[in-house]
């Protein structure tokens, strides 16, 4: 592979595993960096995640990386994830190229198409490189994971092709991570560990002293210095990658019981932080063979396969469940998948889910959804139908068109014009696109009160997801050795 000489300051984290602490390393970054007058971006050359969001170029990309963006004070673009893989099954993926959907492919048919990839995110690179001061750039999985190392463009393939220096972070909270750290670095080839600066270790907790002498260890071992141990920082939410956070912190007593099901291809779970997070919320994911409780609220969330997860759903008993929760006057909201799973009937006549056909809906609301290959994607403003008719925003990804008597009533009206989604006659059901549906305080308070909530308060959690990313970066400012970093992120090499 041709390598591309890299003349700004760069920085990529790698981890030694999944969920090590790569997306929020590289989000601290870049807002100390920004904190400090420096144009900064976000990079991930390519990333495999369910949990999606619309840029403001109208593109799709990976939620960390918009979480990233905000971080570095820029909005976000298609270029700081030029590749997004989003399972449909445990072998496909549909492929996003620059913020749209381009292809269903299985892992080897993918591994040939990674040279098309490759060439999409050295395009995305020289935009950035070419406007930005720094770019602080993340890796996906291991690079240790030799099995993927052939046409490698996640971790170290990129980084060599662009000559870039590495840090490699692992988190101590799973154990093992000075196995991990020089385990790692042993499985890379001669030049790829060459490139590798030194070592953070995340989600410390305990007596630092304790640790030193492993610390020593592993830099002798190694030749590689520790740059940083980053302590446990206890609730801390910040829009998650892939990874599905059960626990949440609640103080006082619950005014509202909220569960949703765990699809097996859950899409964008991060729309129910808002409840997950909300102190006066008793709020439960219920995953499988798990019975549903009584609640006030059930939220059908996101699928990526919506055929597929609705037929588990059946599987589960929850269609008799949902039917008993109405009978008895309880609220159910379906968020993009979980509203078309509400309707009658979804179609699909060109196999866009799997084998073509039509599927049988739960029968909640009156309309259906026809499979269209054409993926929607913007952002969207407008106010929901509800008392007060309170202000919303968020965004919409979906390949799916839904019509319909239930249409008439409903759920939003947006500023363009639009409407979207439905609210059933007798008022007990919600369904609609609009993902980030709970992100406004207005809103969010209207839906609890809708649902049955009295005296909830009022809570941002926009400016909780700002008051979270600065608890970050002064977390991780303090704990680096930026002496060492310093020359890496201001220097041109």
């Amino acid at each position: 592979m041709k390598k591309t000489r890299n003349f700004m300051p760069a920085l990529m984290i790698q981890g030694c595993t999944s969920d090590a602490g790569k997306s929020v390393l590289v989000a601290a970054f870049c807002r100390i960096l920004h904190r400090r007058g420096v144009r900064v971006a976000p990079f991930k050359p390519q990333n495999m995640a369910l949990n999606s969001a619309v840029t403001a170029d109208g593109g799709e990309i990976g939620r960390a990386q918009a979480l990233q963006a905000q971080a570095a004070g820029i909005a976000s673009r298609i270029d700081f994830n030029p590749v997004l893989l989003k399972p449909n099954t445990d072998k496909r993926a549909q492929v996003i190229i620059h913020g749209k959907a381009v292809s269903d492919l299985d892992a080897r048919a993918y591994h040939d198409y990674k040279a098309t990839a490759m060439a999409a995110v050295l395009e995305s690179w020289q935009r950035l490189t070419a406007e930005f001061d720094c770019v602080i750039v993340e890796g996906a999985g291991s690079p240790a994971e030799v099995n993927l190392r052939e046409r490698d463009i996640a971790n170290m393939g990129f980084a060599e092709a662009v000559d870039i220096p590495v840090i490699i972070v692992g988190d101590i909270d799973r154990g093992g991570v000075l196995a991990h750290l020089s385990g790692t670095l042993a499985l890379l080839s001669a030049s790829e560990q060459a490139r590798v600066k030194g070592f953070v270790v995340n989600r410390f907790r305990g007596d630092i002293g304790l640790l030193q002498p492993g610390l020593g260890w592993l830099e002798q071992h190694t030749s590689r210095p520790v740059l940083g141990v980053i302590p446990y920082l206890h609730g801390l939410f910040l829009d998650a990658e892939d990874a599905l956070e059960h626990h949440a912190e609640r103080e006082g007593e619950a005014r509202l019981i909220v569960v949703a099901p765990v699809f097996p291809r859950i899409s964008n779970h991060s729309d129910l932080d808002p409840l997950r997070l909300h102190p006066q919320i008793d709020f439960r994911w219920i995953g499988p063979n798990q019975a549903p409780p009584p609640a006030d609220l059930v939220v059908l969330p996101g699928s990526k396969s919506v055929a597929a997860d609705l037929a588990w759903l059946r599987g589960q008993g929850w269609e008799p469940y949902l039917q008993r929760h109405l009978r008895y006057g309880g609220k159910l909201i379906g968020l993009c998948g979980g509203y078309q799973m509400l309707g009658r009937t979804l179609h699909d006549p060109a196999g866009i889910e799997g084998r073509p056909g039509d599927l049988e809906g739960l029968g909640f609301l009156d309309c259906e959804t026809m499979l269209e290959p054409e993926k929607q994607l913007r952002n969207v403003t407008g106010r929901l139908a509800l008392d007060g008719a309170p202000p919303m925003s968020g965004y919409e990804i979906h390949m799916g068109v839904t019509s319909g008597r239930a249409l008439e009533r409903p759920a939003v009206r947006l500023d363009d014009g639009r409407v979207d989604g439905a609210i059933s006659a007798d008022g007990q059901i919600l369904g609609t696109y609009c993902h980030g549906l709970f992100e406004q305080p207005a809103a969010l308070a209207a839906l609890l009160a809708w649902a049955g909530a009295e005296g909830i308060a009022l809570v941002d959690f926009g400016a909780r997801r700002e008051a979270h990313i600065e608890r970050l970066a002064d977390a991780v400012e303090a704990a680096l050795n930026w002496e060492r970093l310093d020359p890496l992120l201001t220097a041109a090499r």
